[in-house]
């Protein structure tokens, strides 16, 4: 079965992950650093913000795939993960500043709106699908 949204969501998140890396890899090869952040402020921001895509990408994205299995393609999903990609590039701009920034936080409130969203709807989809429990499955005696 093909999965059109999440095939190009997941490119672009893999673009957006080779992003983040390069950020922080311009840093560890212009100053030497092979570990850690060495005292770098806007280096630890950088991996931070790299690291919280990390931590937030593979469920959202394993959540898109079942859903578009279960349900389709759908304009909504395009516009969900769209706005997921678009949540954690504002998200790594906002992570540069000193102190909290509408980029950050915009960023932070829609990769949890997204993801509440997709949650939500892979919750409904499992469930409207089959109002009762399947059995589970028995073995024969041999």
């Amino acid at each position: 079965m093909l999965l059109p949204i999440t095939l190009t969501f997941a490119a672009a998140c893999a673009l957006l992950n080779m992003w983040l890396a390069i950020r922080c890899a311009r840093f560890r090869i212009r100053d030497k650093v092979l570990h850690g952040d060495a005292g770098h402020g806007l280096l630890a921001k950088r991996m931070r913000a790299h690291a919280n895509f990390v931590e937030y990408t593979p469920i959202v994205l394993i959540l898109f795939a079942l859903v578009e299995m279960a349900a389709g393609a759908s304009l909504w999903l395009w516009i969900g993960a769209l706005v997921y990609v678009a949540a954690r590039v504002a998200h790594a701009f906002g992570m540069d500043a000193d102190k909290p920034t509408a980029l950050r936080a915009g960023g932070a409130l829609l990769t949890w709106g997204v993801m509440l969203a997709i949650a939500a709807t892979a919750l409904g989809l499992a469930y409207s699908a089959t109002r009762e429990f399947p059995a589970p499955p028995t073995m024969a005696a041999r």
